[in-house]
Parts: structure tokens; C-alpha cells; sequence
């Protein structure tokens, strides 16, 4: 057997293990159909992984270090047999990366095959695995253009698959027990992590490193799940799936749009040099509510009357940025964010420039989504 035929045996006895301590092998009481001979009635579960933390492994289990996306599917399935009592499930490598790596080719493919998938009748529900780096912008990519009201749950974990006390083998059963759920099917896509289920458009990730890392300060959580047994508590916000009507159809690359943190001093050099550098439309994560300095408003308006479309989001972590507050966005030609944090309003400004560039109509996309 070669070293890495070896070291993935390993790795999955070793994810075994740590599944085995950590999630109750007894099933939640409203699954109680699953048993053995049954199997057939469970509802059919497809997990897509693109790599992440929950894929990761390090040379040490008390090693704060790790390479992402060392794990593969299979291992991952095999790493969590009590899932098994919850779903049929089978499985498909997106991708293995890291999702500071995570792109829009990936984005892409990830999104036609869910939709490939949704539209089958055997399937009901889709689980991904994903980084915790940028899962909150894949959550909300998806949430504009899966065109389904099957569940579409993603998942991840703070620590890889080799750390002492791991979180990725439960947040995966958890997440899997909600795909599962019918009470999933139309609340857009969610994010199951550390016994809370989010909303796509309303988790924002808090901390580097904490377990706890995941919140959802404006709109508050969509629901909880502990060892399976779910407890749900409102609807999405926004419009969403069905609802949306962004598609990705015939769609082979997405417009450039750039970040701009806003910042004491800040003048219009790095506003102009994302045009030059091709940016389509630009979000400012201002100061306060979505301000900033008035050289970086001057070279922000004259940019928009050049048909740029730019937004104020900002950089504070909770609140919203409503219009004609701080700035007048009208006189000045810009967008306000609403309740979207700078990384989710760059996702939906993108999809709105395949459509127009109206700001108006832009707007509109805002205050709906």
C-alpha cells in the first residue's frame, strides 16, 4: 500500500473515531422510520464537497496549522456512519480547496449541479461541504440562483478532521438531519453549523478561530439543530430560489466587482485604480453608516456618472445602510446596500450587472434581496 493510500486509511479510522464520541448514535425521535431493511424510504441525500477546514488535516491533532481539503468525499461519508440512519447518501468532489481559494469557476459548476440534481424527482435535498472563509458568500450566490425548494444545506467546521474535539463530523450529521427535514424544502439555502441554522443572507462569519464563529446579528437565526433534532423559528429573508430572478444560464464568467474598505485619510486613488483595473461596478464598506471621506465621495460620484456602478455598504458588523442617510444618493448616483454586509452586496451587485445597469432598477435588487 503506497504512504497516501496508507495515510488516508488513517485519517478516515481516525475520523471515524472522533464521530463516534461525538455525535449520539441513538436517531432523533422524529426519524425513528430509519431502520434496518428500510433504507429505501429515507430520503435521498447528495453531499457536493469543495474542500474547507472540514476536509483539512494537520500532522498533529493539537496543531493549530493545517492544509484545507485533504479529506475526500468518500472519507467523509465513511467518517460519519450515523448520518447513514438519517439519509441515503451519495456523493460527488466539486472541488478540494481552501475557500480562501474558492472562484467563480467553482461557483459555477456548483450551482448547475444543484440545479442538474434538484431537478431530479429521486433527490430531495443537497448538502455541501465548504470553508468557513468565504461560505457566507456561497450561501448567498446560491440563494439567488438554485432554482429549486428542495433543501440546500451547506456545512463546515473551525477545525480540521484530524483536531482533538473536531467540529466538522457533527455539524455534518446536523446538516445532513436538516437537508432530510421537510420542514427544510423552501427556506432557501442554509448553513448549518455549531447547532445553528442560518440563512443565507443574514450569517456573517465573527471570529478566526472561535468554534462559535458564525452569527447572524441583523435577522437572528433561522433555527437550531442539536443532534439532529430540529427546531426552526421564521422563514428566510429576501427573495430567494424560485423567487430570484437571477439565473446563471448561458452565464460563463461574472462581472468584476471590487471591495473598497473606507478609512480615515482616504482619498480617490484606490476607487480609480479598481476602474482602471476593470471593476464593472464597486462597494465601499464605509465607515458608520456606508460614509466616507469627502475625496473618496467626490471620485466615488464621478465614477458612477462614467456608469460604474458603485454602493455603499459598511464595514461595521451590524446595522443597515439605508438610502439618502448619510449621503445623498440620489444627487450622487450611488446604491445602498440595505442589509447586505460589503461581501454579500459584491455577490448580488455582480449577478445584477448581467441584467442592467440601472441604478434604479439595481436598487430595487437591493431592498428585495
Amino acid at each position: 500500500m503506497s504512504s497516501n493510500a496508507t495515510r488516508a486509511v488513517r485519517l478516515t479510522a481516525l475520523l471515524v473515531s472522533v464521530a463516534a464520541v461525538t455525535i449520539q448514535a441513538s436517531t432523533p425521535a422524529h426519524e425513528t422510520s430509519s431502520v434496518p431493511g428500510q433504507t429505501s424510504s429515507l430520503p435521498q441525500i447528495v453531499v457536493l464537497a469543495t474542500g474547507g477546514t472540514i476536509a483539512g488535516a494537520a500532522a498533529s491533532d493539537v496543531q493549530a496549522g493545517y492544509t484545507s481539503g485533504q479529506v475526500g468525499v468518500e472519507q467523509l461519508l465513511a467518517a460519519v456512519p450515523q448520518a447513514k440512519k438519517l439519509a441515503s447518501l451519495r456523493g460527488e468532489q466539486i472541488s478540494n480547496i481552501g475557500s480562501q481559494d474558492m472562484n467563480d469557476d467553482v461557483w459555477l459548476k456548483l450551482a448547475g449541479r444543484i440545479n442538474a440534481l434538484a431537478a431530479m424527482p429521486n433527490v430531495s435535498g443537497i448538502v455541501i461541504t465548504h470553508g468557513t472563509d468565504t461560505i457566507e458568500e456561497t450561501a448567498y450566490f446560491l440563494n439567488l440562483v438554485v432554482k429549486t425548494k428542495k433543501p440546500v444545506v451547506m456545512t463546515a467546521a473551525m477545525r480540521p478532521a484530524t483536531a482533538l474535539s473536531a467540529d466538522g463530523p457533527l455539524n455534518f450529521y446536523n446538516a445532513v438531519a436538516v437537508a432530510a427535514h421537510k420542514d427544510a424544502a423552501g427556506r432557501g439555502v442554509l448553513v448549518v453549523v455549531n447547532d445553528w441554522i442560518h440563512g443565507a443572507s443574514s450569517l456573517t462569519k465573527t471570529s478566526t478561530t472561535a468554534v462559535q464563529t458564525f452569527l447572524s446579528p441583523v435577522w437572528g437565526l433561522i433555527g437550531t439543530v442539536a443532534y439532529g433534532d430540529i427546531e426552526f423559528f421564521r422563514g428566510p429573508v429576501g427573495k430567494h430560489t424560485m423567487e430570484s430572478e437571477f439565473s446563471i444560464d448561458g452565464v460563463k464568467a461574472l462581472p468584476r466587482v471590487d471591495i473598497i474598505m473606507a478609512y480615515e485619510n482616504m482619498d480617490g486613488a484606490l476607487i480609480n485604480a479598481a476602474v482602471q483595473a476593470g471593476a464593472k461596478g464597486l462597494v465601499i464598506a464605509g465607515v458608520g453608516n456606508g460614509n466616507m471621506t469627502a475625496a473618496a465621495v467626490e471620485a466615488l460620484a464621478a465614477q458612477a456618472k462614467k456608469g460604474i456602478v458603485c454602493v455603499r455598504s459598511t464595514r461595521v458588523t451590524t446595522g443597515r445602510v439605508e438610502r439618502n442617510v448619510e449621503l445623498d444618493d440620489n444627487k450622487l448616483g450611488l446604491v445602498a446596500s440595505m442589509g447586505l454586509n460589503p461581501q454579500k452586496a459584491r455577490v448580488l451587485l455582480r449577478l445584477a450587472l448581467i441584467k442592467t445597469t440601472d441604478v434604479k432598477q439595481i436598487q430595487r435588487f437591493f431592498e428585495e434581496y
